[in-house]
């Protein structure tokens, strides 16, 4: 439900103030810069571009067991295995990934293939999900700009959901549900940020971000 008249409302709830940005090129307190010690104890090497490390408070486990729980089918849990990896995107505290070269942006894009096809060597691995939490407001716990890579043992109940729902469209259709909407948009032109001979970046129909 989107509701757009809601938005003219009088608001004299919580404003945030966006933050000072004014970060040097290099912190000595940052667990992210290089030959710095990161929290676990481990030192960074003086790494000159992207630069991917497990991360030191992994929210999944690679050796975690394989328990479960069913009460009554009422209390269901499974246990998940996981491996998360962060990325540095640079050596260079100040600069987030647009305001990178484009030389640098294509090291951090091969940075991400090489742990992607690493990690779904492994046989247990069933998703990879390779993201960014931008800025404090993001929850974001180190200001140095990078990216965090999540590879985990089950698929997440939306990814099932969304693949099950683009099988019934090509069972139907014969055509794959993303391309048909991408040629909508591109046909449409309403929606189109940016694009070129290998992408396409348009704000979705419901609001948020497509690439």
């Amino acid at each position: 439900m989107f509701p757009p008249h809601r938005t003219k409302r009088p608001w004299q709830g919580k404003v945030e103030e966006l933050p000072q940005d004014n970060r040097p090129e290099y912190d000595p307190k940052c667990y992210l810069c290089p030959t710095n010690d990161r929290a676990d104890g481990d030192v960074n090497p003086n790494y000159k571009e992207s630069f991917a490390f497990k991360n030191d408070f992994s929210a999944l486990l690679e050796d975690t067991s394989s328990a479960t729980l069913n009460d009554n089918d009422l209390l269901v849990a499974k246990a998940e295995r996981g491996i998360c990896k962060v990325i540095s995107f640079s050596p260079k505290h100040n600069l987030t990934l647009p305001e990178l070269s484009i030389e640098e942006i294509t090291k951090v894009v091969d940075l991400w293939q090489k742990e992607y096809n690493e990690l779904s060597a492994i046989d247990w691995i069933k998703y990879i999900q390779i993201f960014e939490n931008k800025g404090e407001i993001m929850g974001c716990s180190n200001p140095h700009p990078h990216g965090q890579i999540w590879a985990q043992s089950d698929l997440p109940v939306e990814i099932v959901k969304e693949s099950n729902q683009q099988k019934k469209y090509y069972a139907i259709r014969k055509h794959s549900l993303l391309q048909s909407y991408l040629n909508l948009e591109l046909q449409k032109g309403e929606r189109i940020v940016y694009e070129n001979k290998d992408f396409v970046v348009a704000c979705s129909f419901l609001g948020g971000l497509a690439v």
